[in-house]
């Protein structure tokens, strides 16, 4: 059996962010191939929506253990840009949860270097199908 390059495995948000995450911001995804050609927002290869990316920060202690960073790239395809909830605590970014999480793997290559040293790792690309407001705060409020 042959496992698509594509393959996208759904999971629960709380399996990608088990303490949480704040919003740092969201931004149209670039096609670099469709750069200075006017729009050149990349679109959802399966529906043809815009693609944007949510920064989060990840609350885990654990997280950017590995990897170096607590900062996780969240991909949506949507008509127009997400728009984070807002803030429950004044001068802290607003909590998050997003539905339909899929996580991809790849591997990341950006750390092999032309003398024979590769330190390519395995990476996941994470893409959901809308950012919300994590409903235990709806319930405190």
């Amino acid at each position: 059996m042959a496992i698509p390059n594509t393959i996208k495995v759904p999971v629960p948000f709380d399996y990608v962010f088990p303490q949480g995450a704040l919003c740092l911001g969201a931004e149209p995804v670039t096609d670099f191939d469709k750069r200075g050609q006017g729009d050149d927002q990349a679109r959802d290869k399966d529906t043809g929506e815009r693609l944007w990316v949510v920064k989060v920060l990840d609350l885990d202690p654990e997280a950017g253990k590995f990897g170096g960073t607590k900062e996780v790239k969240v991909k949506i395809a949507a008509p127009v840009q997400p728009v984070p909830p807002a803030s429950k605590i004044p001068g802290y970014p607003p909590a998050v949860t997003f539905t339909d999480v899929t996580l991809t793997p790849y591997v990341d290559s950006q750390r092999c270097k032309g003398s024979g040293k590769c330190r390519a790792r395995q990476a996941w690309s994470v893409r959901a199908g809308a950012m919300t407001e994590p409903a235990a705060i709806k319930q405190a409020a």
